[in-house]
């Protein structure tokens, strides 16, 4: 498969994900799956000047994206998979999609009441869907940055 990391950040494409994230993993596409974001060309504008000179972009709906994975649209490429919730990515591995491991960058719910970390804040539905998501021995795993250490998000 050409995903080589897949990351779970609310604000999608940013600073740390287009220009550390993206130069230490090698990623030649960055691939955004999200439904909203898909159907809208001011956002697919804004990720696009967010994303580097020479990374190519692709701004999916969740079964657009299971279906040109599934095609093997992608091979040969080094794609970072950046989603926007943890819901999302329980959608795509539910299309067929194969993730064992997704790394939480930034989520922060409005209405969190877990704090995993400064960075990770979930409210019940986050949680419960991240339960969901290790019983189908998907790893979690929190990592601002690829030069800090990734600990297992334990829930």
């Amino acid at each position: 498969m050409s995903i080589i990391h897949v990351r779970i950040d609310d604000r999608l494409v940013h600073g740390q994900v287009a220009m550390i994230w993206t130069n230490v993993l090698s990623a030649t596409r960055i691939m955004v799956v999200d439904d909203e974001a898909s159907k809208s060309d001011i956002k697919k504008m804004s990720l696009k000047l967010a994303t580097p000179n020479g990374v190519s972009l692709s701004v999916l709906t969740i079964e657009a994206a299971s279906k040109r994975i599934h095609e093997g649209v992608y091979e040969g490429q080094r794609v970072l998979l950046v989603i926007k919730s943890p819901e999302n990515l329980l959608r795509l591995i539910k299309y067929g999609v194969d993730i064992t491991e997704a790394n939480l960058g930034n989520l922060t719910a409005k209405d969190g009441l877990h704090h995993f970390s400064n960075t990770i804040i979930m409210n019940d539905e986050q949680v419960n869907v991240c339960k969901q998501l290790r019983k189908l021995d998907v790893k979690l795993t929190m990592q601002v940055l690829p030069t800090d250490d990734a600990s297992e998000v334990i829930i």
